[in-house]
């Protein structure tokens, strides 16, 4: 028969006590393999950080270029973009240091999240976050919606506007096993650990970064569609406009001289070393190889019987018969694929040019080439001969470094669409899926790799995460089940550690994939 808690020793109290407060404990307690799955997924969201701040400091370069040629038309447009910026750098730094605060109250010194030590601290996102003194996290709230609607204002595309209220979206949210809605800030970080909270401040930053690429993509298309009606011309200017700078000897040169904006009432002469050179045509054929100049003027009439003349100077180069030999898709051989080589020589019909390759094999295909090289880092050399006059001659080399294939880029294939993060699909569009891809796309290379293996960390509503693997490229069936359980526009995973094999048989780890569930 128990014993009657008043007949409890003092001793015995303590042990119960402490039992149930051990209980607790473990029922709080985070698992290690959750917690390295938020630190993995808070790296991927860093690299996307950097690739993403790097597509928008491309888009401000365009801008600023613009401007500099034209301030008259885009000063205002430009001043949009420097505003955006600026309100996007300050939201940035706004979070850093949040991010901080919450590893000094973690850990008790400022480090990074990669050396955060107490991981599992569920008190620190909290207490920075949620402290009704200071309230950072309502503060932060406030921010976000001024910027989302301070940005949708610019940005005028419906689903791009869309795509920034989901990303943006601070909207209260019911969590399981409460009675009503929570504020933004509580069901973020309330009860996180110190590492998740971080995680999704990191991507707090990243959706910034996003909504102030899509205002600078916006400005940019405004540039670009400037009237061109508004446009005056104030300047005139002689050009010569030659077919080619570059004359073998035995070939003619031919270059136009002309005045831009010329008044057809009153055409232009154009004389060169005091000769009149009809229509503004000039020909010749050169006699010997190297660099020469020629100079000239350009009289223009005046409706007042006056004469203005505008100089001119042009150059041209003749140079001896030489092979061209030029990677058609890209500037240099990559180890383990076909690599096509456009090789010509002028004034030589392709079937009198032979070429051969060191360290490598070069063989015709039509009036192409195929180099195949499986020396990395090494140099190949491809020699040119052509038949000249019934003798063949060497006429030239060139030199190409050997290079290992770039890494690919892992998506999921849907239909006809490789879908690669960036942007919220539909769940049914996920389950239909079979599973992850990777290629090299990039307008330059197509090439497919083989997914050998793969991770899906599965992040639930209270930011808790779930790591399931694959041994392949299919989604396993443990994945597939927990992707039958996804919630519409309120679910996010994210896929990592792929691993990938390529034609040139070297295995690589690729960046991962956040998806978003509409």
């Amino acid at each position: 028969m128990a014993q009657s808690s008043t007949k409890m020793s003092p001793r015995q109290r303590m042990i119960n006590l402490m039992y149930i407060v051990l209980t607790a404990m473990l029922a709080l307690n985070v698992s290690s393999d959750v917690l390295d799955g938020f630190t993995q997924v808070h790296d991927g969201l860093a690299r996307t950080n950097e690739t993403v701040n790097e597509r928008n400091e491309t888009l401000y370069a365009q801008l600023r270029a613009f401007v500099d040629q034209n301030p008259s038309m885009g000063n205002e447009v430009f001043d949009k973009a420097v505003a955006v910026r600026a309100e996007s750098q300050r939201i940035y730094l706004m979070i850093d240091s949040l991010k901080n605060a919450i590893i000094l109250k973690a850990d008790g010194v400022i480090t990074s999240v990669e050396n955060l030590q107490n991981r599992d601290d569920l008190e620190a996102a909290s207490v920075v976050m949620l402290n009704p003194s200071t309230r950072r996290g309502e503060r932060l709230r406030g921010e976000i919606d001024t910027f989302r609607a301070y940005v949708q204002d610019i940005v005028v595309d419906s689903v791009r506007r869309h795509n920034i209220e989901q990303a943006l979206s601070t909207e209260a949210f019911q969590r399981p096993g409460y009675a009503g809605k929570q504020s933004w800030e509580e069901s973020k970080f309330e009860n996180q650990p110190a590492v998740a909270a971080l995680t999704l401040l990191t991507k707090l930053q990243n959706d910034v970064r996003y909504a102030e690429g899509e205002a600078l993509s916006t400005l940019t298309g405004q540039l670009i569609d400037v009237d061109l009606g508004s446009l005056h011309i104030n300047e005139m200017n002689a050009f010569v406009v030659p077919q080619s700078r570059m004359v073998m000897r035995g070939s003619r040169y031919s270059a136009d001289i002309m005045l831009a904006a010329v008044d057809t009432a009153a055409r232009p002469e154009v004389y060169v070393g005091g000769k009149l050179i009809p229509g503004g045509h000039y020909e010749f054929t050169p006699t010997s190889a190297g660099s020469f100049t020629y100079s000239g003027t350009i009289r223009v009439p005046h409706s007042d019987g006056s004469v203005e003349e505008m100089p001119f100077t042009s150059a041209y180069t003749v140079f001896e018969p030489t092979a061209t030999v030029s990677a058609t898709m890209m500037n240099v051989l990559y180890a383990g694929i076909d690599n096509p080589i456009s090789i010509s020589v002028p004034g030589v019909a392709p079937s009198e040019v032979t070429a051969s390759m060191t360290g490598g094999t070069l063989t015709r295909q039509g009036d192409h080439w195929v180099a195949r090289s499986s020396a990395i880092g090494s140099e190949a050399v491809v020699t040119v001969s052509a038949s000249v006059d019934g003798r063949s001659q060497n006429v030239g080399s060139t030199s190409f470094k050997v290079r290992k294939l770039p890494d690919p880029t892992a998506f999921i294939q849907i239909g006809n669409d490789r879908f690669k993060g960036g942007r919220a699909i539909s769940k049914q569009q996920i389950l239909s899926a079979k599973g992850v891809g990777a290629a090299i796309d990039d307008g330059l290379l197509d090439i497919n790799f083989r997914v050998t293996s793969f991770q899906i960390v599965f992040v639930d509503s209270q930011g808790d995460g779930m790591i399931t693997n694959s041994a392949g490229a299919d989604f396993s069936p443990q994945q597939r089940e927990r992707l039958r359980g996804l919630v519409a526009g309120h679910s996010i995973f994210f896929i990592s550690g792929i691993n990938a094999v390529g034609p040139d048989g070297v295995s690589r780890v690729l960046s991962p994939i956040e998806v978003r569930v509409r």
